[in-house]
């Protein structure tokens, strides 16, 4: 392709074509693929929301399992003890009761 002006003009216009092609071929590929579930931090957990707002923090992932490790949650394989949840994190410290929230939620893929 000769080096002046339309032998540029023409290149950018091929790059944006191939550029427009690789963008339809990524959607393609991923439009079967599932979304990834977002994490909503006002998303409630049920009587669990009310002991952690009324816990004492900071506290501990292991402090929290004892006192509600048997609070039930709704998580994407079914239901699932609070203990259950938080097995899969190294003991944290939590500041407040939305913090815990907002871990609780990321575990169970909400």
């Amino acid at each position: 392709m000769a080096d002046d002006k339309q032998g540029r003009d023409e290149q950018a216009d091929d790059e944006k074509r191939r550029q427009r092609e690789r963008m339809q071929e990524e959607a393609r590929t991923h439009d079967d693929e599932e979304e990834p579930m977002r994490v909503d931090p006002d998303e409630g957990l049920g009587d669990l929301d009310e002991a952690l707002k009324s816990h004492d923090y900071p506290a501990t992932t292991d402090e929290l399992v004892e006192v509600y490790g048997d609070y039930e949650l709704e998580t994407q394989s079914g239901k699932q003890s609070l203990e259950d949840v938080l097995s899969s994190t190294d003991d944290q410290i939590y500041d407040s009761a939305e913090d815990v929230h907002r871990r609780i939620l990321e575990l169970i893929g909400r």
